[in-house]
């Protein structure tokens, strides 16, 4: 009897994952941004190479065979291949569906309904140790289904990395936790050398870009209240550039985010998932790069990481360099 194959699932279909959660693929079902299209074909600068090698397929089989999920992977980080390569990944905690569906994301979104997995710490300490990491990045998807938005999960997976590996130093980038001092304290108190948490965009832009439960002071707020809160750790954003912000908005951005207390930022080119995303308003040459990593300078950050293809974690173990993470722009 010949067996049925099941079709590939398609950006904006929903499905239903290996755990039963039911999602949409890609966070958005179709709709009207499938209309506008790019400003402009991409440029040569933004060319990736394709993932390959042996060290990308080494850290590829240790992330599945631990049922882990990265943002590399599931955000379609145009740096896959530099990364996986040189054997460090990004590890997205708490599952790849996200409770949130904000509109330049590529993650599945929907509700696991309180759904965790117990095992996850010990798997995730497990395959920092195998990857021999002196540095991992902790992200995770939201978990506006769990009461303290999954906080006391992602301490656990620290504290798991600290017992297994514990040179290893740990950054975590987590979601908002809808704004509570608490989830934040709970995450830092597990002992993390960066604590970030992703503005993302301008004020004005917040909620044409981001999911409605986001919002642009509550980001600033948390930043604030973690830097008040342990003072030696590292605080740390994100912007992404080319959804139709201005300077005097970056500008003005850039100096809310100093006000927060926040000590490195990070900007990059935001680059369309799907058709069902947001377009991309304009693509910031690595010169206008160079031009807004000076003002942030200017501005008092510790470091600004800025180029087309940096994203929030890129290259992290290198911030302390002070030299663009080694980016020659």
């Amino acid at each position: 009897m010949a067996s049925i194959e099941k079709h590939p699932v398609l950006s904006g279909e929903k499905f239903q994952t290996e755990e039963g959660v039911c999602a949409v693929r890609r966070g958005l079902r179709p709709n009207s941004n499938a209309a506008h299209p790019d400003v402009e074909h991409k440029p040569p600068w933004l060319r990736v190479r394709a993932p390959a090698g042996e060290r990308y397929h080494e850290v590829r089989d240790i992330v599945r065979s631990h049922k882990l999920h990265t943002v590399c992977a599931e955000s379609l980080c145009p740096n896959i291949a530099e990364c996986w390569g040189c054997g460090t990944a990004t590890l997205m905690l708490m599952g790849s569906v996200c409770t949130r569906a904000c509109k330049f994301c590529a993650v599945d979104t929907g509700n696991p309904r309180g759904r965790l997995d117990i095992d996850e710490p010990m798997h995730v300490a497990e395959a920092v140790a195998l990857m021999n990491l002196k540095y991992v990045v902790l992200t995770s998807v939201d978990r506006d289904d769990l009461p303290d938005g999954g906080a006391a999960h992602y301490a656990a997976c620290i504290r798991a990395i600290h017992e297994r590996v514990p040179q290893t130093a740990v950054e975590a980038l987590t979601p908002d936790f809808t704004g509570s001092r608490r989830s934040v304290a709970t995450v830092l108190a597990a002992d993390v050398v960066t604590y970030a948490q992703n503005l993302e965009t301008v004020e004005r832009l917040t909620h044409y870009a981001r999911d409605p439960r986001a919002d642009y002071h509550q980001t600033l707020e948390v930043l604030a209240f973690a830097k008040e809160k342990y003072p030696k750790v590292l605080t740390k954003t994100s912007l992404m550039l080319g959804l139709g912000e201005t300077d005097d908005e970056i500008d003005r951005t850039l100096s809310d985010i100093r006000t927060a207390g926040v000590d490195i930022v990070t900007l990059g080119q935001y680059l369309r998932p799907t058709l069902n995303h947001l377009p991309v308003a304009r693509f910031v040459t690595p010169q206008q790069f160079k031009t807004y990593r000076d003002l942030a300078l200017a501005k008092g950050f510790f470091e600004a990481v800025a180029g087309p293809l940096v994203r929030s974690s890129y290259r992290a173990e290198r911030v302390l360099e002070r030299d663009n993470v080694g980016l020659n722009i």
